[in-house]
């Protein structure tokens, strides 16, 4: 694996971002992964997201929903002013960028049954490999 971009926060601007970020990269031939942990995977596991503070209000909200959907980044299918942070990772995976659950906090969390079925399960060892290989990582835990 060339790049493995780490997504810890429960952000919805970042959970996007990482995405977004690893579909462009998979469209231009990089050999790309995103890994969930902490906060990323209980929010992925039914818990609620947030917007850093400078992005939580309304109106800026609605801009950015709206100029995702100008962008033809899989937004909202019912309203354009609304995010909708699973059919990112729905269209991410139909891209081809695996999504895999850290094994750690899959386990400290009981999160095991509750991820969408885009997000893979791995093992430790499986982890600990793609962290080792990968030529490039992004993120932290």
């Amino acid at each position: 694996m060339e790049v493995l971009l780490i997504c810890r926060d429960a952000l919805e601007n970042s959970l996007v971002s990482n995405l977004i970020v690893a579909m462009e990269m998979k469209k231009r031939g990089t050999d790309v992964a995103v890994l969930f942990t902490q906060e990323a995977l209980a929010a992925l596991a039914g818990g609620a997201m947030d917007w850093s503070p400078l992005m939580r209000d309304r109106d800026t909200r609605t801009t950015i929903a709206k100029a995702a959907t100008r962008l033809g980044i899989p937004w909202s299918a019912k309203d354009p002013r609304w995010t909708r942070p699973h059919q990112v990772v729905a269209a991410a995976k139909q891209a081809g960028v695996p999504l895999l659950a850290c094994p750690l906090w899959t386990e400290l969390l009981e999160a095991k049954g509750k991820l969408p079925p885009e997000i893979g399960l791995i093992d430790l060892p499986a982890a600990l490999k793609a962290l080792r290989e990968a030529k490039v990582v992004i993120g932290s835990f």
